[in-house]
C-alpha cells in the first residue's frame, strides 16, 4: 500500500514541523531538509493518486513496492535517529546523533530523487499508451453466472413494485429508477426480468438496454441503443450524430432504456441528455453498486435498494439451480439448507456453490465437509466466479479506500466491528488523506465503502444518525483475504509462533492458534524472511488471564509494529517491553485484577502514539505521569478512571494535546484549568470520579473551567458509590452557560442533581441528546419548562426510581 505509506511520511514530516514536543529541539537544525522532504515526497503522492488505475504492463505494481518500500524505510530511519538523539545524555554523542540524522535526510532525498526520475518516465508512458488504447469491455455483469432458466426465483414484492413504478402514470415526466446492491445481489437479473414482461413489452413503445461497465465508451453506449431502437440499419456516425439520432429516434415515443452496470457519475452525465425530457410516462431503469450516484441519477423516492436473500428464496434458488432437471434426494435436504443459508443470502453465492455441487456426484458425507465451511469451497472455484465479480467492484477503489476495505481482513470472519475502533486502526495504519479531521476522513471512507455495497452496517445509534458497528459479507472476506495474500502488500497471519520460530514476542502458554492477526508488509527482497521488521500491526482475537500470558524482551525487535492491540490479554501491570515500540501509534491493554496499574514515566518514548487505551475492571486509579504530556500527537485516552498531572510548562508556555479527541475515564480533580486549556480542542469527554471526586463536581469552579472546551461536542458525567451514602448534598449546576454552546450530546449518569438543574441543561442551544441514568437527578418530579430542549431529538431515562413528570 504505497499511497498509506506515503501520506503517513508526509504526516511525520508536518508533525515533526509543527509540534510542540521535545523533538523542536532536535529538527531545528534541520527545518529546511525537513521541508525539501516533504515536498519531493508530496510530488510522489500526487503521482500515485493521479496514476492508481493506469497499471502499464505491470510496471506500476512493481514501482508502488518500491515507494512503498523507501518510503517505510524514510519513516523508520526518520523516527530511530530522532529517539536515538532524544536518549543522549552526552553532548559529544548527542552531536554526533545530530550528524547520523543529517547523512540520514540526505540519504533520504537522494531515494525519494531517484524514484521521482522513475516517476516520470512511467507517466511518459503512461500518455503514450493511452493514446493508442482502445476500447476494452469488461462486464460486470453477472447475467451469465446467474442465468437460472426462465424468471428468477424470490423477489416477488420488488419484482411487483418495480413493475407498478414503470408503468403508472401514461402522462407523467421521463423518471429514472435505480437498482442498487453489492455486486451479485441480483440487480441485472431483476432489471432483465422486468425488461422481458409481457406487460412492459405492451406498455413501451421502445426499449432499449446498454451495458455501461467500468471502462465505457459513450459511442459505443450509443450504438447499442440505436439497435435497439431502429436495428442495424443507421448511419455510423461520429458521437454527436448518433446522439442526434437516438435523440429522435425516441422522440414522442414513450421509451424503456435501461442502462446496465452504472459505475460513474461522469457516463450519465455523458448520455443523459440523449433522452427526451417527454411528459408521457417514459422511464430510464438503471442498475448500479454505487447507492451515491443512485441518489445523483435518480428521481427522488423511487430507488430500488436490493437485500440478501431470506432462508426460504435462498433455497429455491439453490435447489433450482442445483437441481433443475433432476429431484433432490430427501436425505440431502437438511444439510443442503444449511449450506444455501452460510451463503448468506446472496445470490451470486448460491447459484456459484449450487452449480459447483452438480457438477459431480458427491456423497451425504461431501456435502456435510462443505457445509463447514461454505466460503472455502467457494474459494477453491477453478473458475473464481464469485471472487471475480467481486474484485470488480475492488478494483473500482482508490488506493486510500482498498486499503481500508482490506483491513477488514484482520478481524474475525462474520463479525461485527466497532466503527470507533476501525477508524482508529485505520488512522494508525496510515490510510488516510492528511488533513486536521482525520476522524471525519474516515468516517467518509467507511460511508463510501458502505455506498458501494461493500460493507455492511450492523448496528445505528439510538437516534439513526451515527453508525456504531459495521461487518462485511463472507465473500467481501474472502476477497480481502485474497488481496493480502496475492497483492503482497500485507501479509494475513494466525498464529504467533509463527512470526518468527524461536523467536516469538509471546509466552507459548498460549493455548489455542488463530488467537491473533498480525499484519506484515511486503518483502523487500526473495530472501527476506526477517519477520520482526516486517510486523506491522498485531491484534489479538482470543481473551486470556494474566497467568497464561507474558510479553518477551525480545519484543523491541518489532522495530516497525505501530499497531499493538492487547485489549482481550488481562495484564497486571504495565509490560516495559512496550517501550521500545517507537512506532507504536495504536496501544490498547486490558487490566487484570485490583492491584495498580502504573504507567511508567517512561511513557514518553512512544512519541509516535495517537491512541492509548487501558481498559479493564477494578476501582483503582490510575495515576499519569507528567511526562504523558510529551505525547503531543495522541487523539484518544481512555482508561476507567485516571488522573492527569497539571502539564509542564516549557519555554513559557505549558505542552498541549493539540490533536486530542476523545477522552474518557478523566477524573473531576483533575478538571484545573492548567489541564482544560490543554485539551481544548477535544469533541468527546466522560468525566468519571467516587464519592471523593463528587466534591469537586459540587463546586462552580468546576463548570467555569469547562465552559472552554470549545470544540466540545459530547460529555459524559459518571459517578460512582456516591449516593451509598444520604450525606452528600445534590450538586448544582450554576447556569447553562457552565457548558460549551456546542455540546450536542449529554450523559448524567450517578450525578444526583436537581431536578430543576434540568431545565438549566434545557437552554443548551444545541443539545440533541440527553441520558439519564442511575440517580442522575434526585427527586420524585419533574416539571419541564416550555421553550426548553428545542433541538433534542433524543431524551432516555434509565433505572431513575419513582419519576413522574
Amino acid at each position: 500500500m504505497a499511497y498509506a505509506s506515503i501520506t503517513f511520511l508526509m504526516r511525520t514530516i508536518e508533525l515533526l514541523l509543527t509540534s510542540n514536543s521535545q523533538m523542536q529541539s532536535l529538527i531545528c537544525n534541520h527545518r529546511e531538509e525537513f521541508k525539501l522532504l516533504h515536498e519531493k515526497v508530496s510530488s510522489l503522492e500526487v503521482f500515485l493518486k493521479n496514476f492508481e488505475k493506469n497499471n502499464v504492463s505491470g510496471e506500476m505494481t512493481d514501482f508502488e513496492a518500491q515507494i512503498k518500500e523507501v518510503a517505510d524505510d524514510v519513516e523508520h530511519t526518520i523516527q530511530l535517529r530522532l529517539t536515538e538523539a532524544a536518549m543522549e545524555n552526552n553532548k559529544i554523542q548527542k552531536e554526533k546523533a545530530d550528524e547520523v540524522l543529517c547523512d540520514s535526510l540526505q540519504q533520504a532525498a537522494n531515494n525519494i530523487d531517484r524514484l521521482q526520475k522513475e516517476s516520470t518516465k512511467i507517466q511518459d508512458k503512461g500518455k503514450l499508451a493511452s493514446n493508442k488504447s482502445s476500447l476494452v469491455q469488461d462486464s460486470s455483469s453477472t447475467k451469465d453466472i446467474l442465468n437460472v432458466k426462465k424468471n428468477m426465483m424470490g423477489r416477488d414484492d420488488e419484482r411487483k413494485r418495480l413493475l407498478e413504478d414503470l408503468t403508472r402514470g401514461f402522462s407523467s415526466e421521463c423518471k429514472v429508477i435505480p437498482i442498487t446492491g453489492m455486486g451479485g445481489i441480483g440487480k441485472t437479473t431483476l432489471a432483465k426480468d422486468v425488461f422481458n414482461d409481457v406487460s412492459i413489452r405492451s406498455h413501451f413503445d421502445v426499449r432499449a438496454w446498454a451495458t455501461i461497465s467500468q471502462q465505457y465508451d459513450v459511442k459505443e453506449i450509443l450504438l447499442s441503443l440505436l439497435r435497439s431502437t431502429m436495428g442495424y440499419t443507421f448511419y455510423m456516425g461520429d458521437e454527436a450524430d448518433l446522439a442526434d439520432m437516438l435523440q429522435k429516434s425516441l422522440k414522442s415515443k414513450r421509451y424503456l432504456i435501461v442502462m446496465d452496470d452504472m459505475w460513474s457519475s461522469k457516463a450519465w452525465d455523458e448520455v443523459k441528455q440523449c433522452f427526451p425530457t417527454q411528459s408521457n410516462g417514459s422511464r430510464i431503469l438503471l442498475t448500479t453498486r454505487d447507492t451515491e450516484l443512485a441518489c445523483y441519477a435518480g428521481t427522488k423516492n423511487l430507488s430500488f435498494e436490493m437485500g440478501f436473500m431470506d432462508p426460504n428464496e435462498s433455497w429455491n434458488l439453490f435447489v433450482r439451480a442445483a437441481f433443475a432437471n433432476e429431484g433432490l434426494a430427501s436425505e440431502f435436504e437438511t444439510i443442503g439448507k444449511q449450506i444455501a443459508n452460510k451463503c448468506q443470502g446472496l445470490p451470486l453465492t448460491i447459484v456459484v456453490v449450487a452449480g459447483l455441487l452438480s457438477r459431480s456426484k458427491r456423497t451425504i458425507k461431501d456435502w456435510e465437509e462443505i457445509a463447514k465451511d461454505v466460503m472455502s469451497f467457494v474459494r477453491n472455484d477453478p473458475d473464481e466466479q464469485c471472487l471475480h465479480v467481486l474484485g470488480l467492484s475492488y478494483n473500482h477503489l482508490t488506493s486510500d479506500l482498498k486499503a481500508c476495505l482490506l483491513y477488514f481482513g484482520i478481524f474475525s470472519e462474520d463479525s461485527d466491528i466497532s466503527v470507533k475502533k476501525l477508524v482508529r486502526l485505520w488512522i494508525a495504519a496510515g490510510f488516510l488523506k492528511l488533513g486536521k479531521d482525520l476522524e471525519g476522513e474516515a468516517k467518509k471512507c467507511l460511508q463510501d465503502l458502505i455506498d458501494r455495497c461493500l460493507v455492511l452496517v450492523s448496528k445505528k445509534s439510538m437516534d439513526g444518525t451515527k453508525i456504531r458497528s459495521c461487518k462485511v459479507h463472507d465473500l467481501i472476506y474472502e476477497l480481502c483475504l485474497r488481496e493480502l495474500a496475492q497483492r503482497q502488500d500485507i501479509f494475513f497471519m494466525n498464529d504467533v509462533s509463527t512470526l518468527v520460530m524461536g523467536m516469538e514476542p509471546f509466552s507459548r502458554h498460549i493455548p489455542y492458534s488463530g488467537c491473533y492477526r498480525a499484519l506484515l508488509t511486503p518483502k523487500r527482497h526473495l530472501y527476506d524472511n526477517n519477520r520482526f521488521k516486517r510486523t506491522c500491526s498485531i491484534i489479538f482475537l482470543c481473551r486470556y488471564p494474566c497467568t497464561t500470558f507474558t510479553l518477551r524482551s525480545n519484543l523491541r525487535h518489532y522495530k516497525t509494529l505501530t499497531i499493538l492491540d492487547l485489549s482481550l490479554i488481562q495484564l497486571s501491570s504495565f509490560p516495559p517491553e512496550i517501550l521500545c515500540l517507537i512506532c507504536l501509534r495504536y496501544l490498547v491493554l486490558s487490566r487484570y485484577g485490583w492491584w495498580g496499574f502504573d504507567i511508567p514515566p517512561e511513557i514518553f518514548k512512544l512519541v509516535n502514539l495517537q491512541t492509548f487505551i487501558v481498559e479493564g475492571y477494578g476501582s483503582i486509579d490510575v495515576i499519569f505521569p507528567q511526562h504523558i504530556w510529551e505525547l503531543t500527537g495522541i487523539r484518544h485516552l481512555k482508561l476507567n478512571l485516571f488522573y492527569l498531572p497539571n502539564p509542564p510548562n516549557v519555554s513559557e508556555r505549558y505542552l498541549v494535546f493539540s490533536n486530542v479527541q476523545t477522552i474518557s475515564g478523566l477524573s473531576p480533580c483533575s478538571c484545573t484549568k492548567e489541564v482544560i486549556s490543554s485539551i481544548q480542542n477535544v469533541k468527546k469527554l466522560g468525566i468519571v470520579g467516587d464519592g471523593g471526586d463528587y466534591r469537586t463536581f459540587q463546586k462552580s469552579a468546576f463548570f467555569d473551567n469547562l465552559v472552554h472546551l470549545h470544540q466540545l461536542e459530547t460529555l459524559k458525567f459518571q459517578f460512582r458509590y456516591v449516593w451509598m451514602s444520604e450525606q452528600i448534598s445534590p450538586a448544582t449546576i450554576p447556569s447553562a452557560k457552565a457548558f460549551p454552546a456546542t455540546l450536542k450530546n449529554l450523559k448524567l449518569v450517578g450525578t444526583g442533581l436537581r431536578w430543576e438543574d434540568l431545565n438549566i441543561i434545557g437552554e443548551l442551544p444545541n443539545l440533541e441528546v440527553l441520558k439519564l441514568i442511575l440517580d442522575a437527578c434526585c427527586g420524585q418530579e419533574w416539571h419541564p419548562i416550555e421553550g426548553a430542549f428545542t433541538q433534542l431529538k433524543l431524551l432516555l431515562i434509565d433505572h431513575l426510581n419513582n419519576l413522574r413528570y
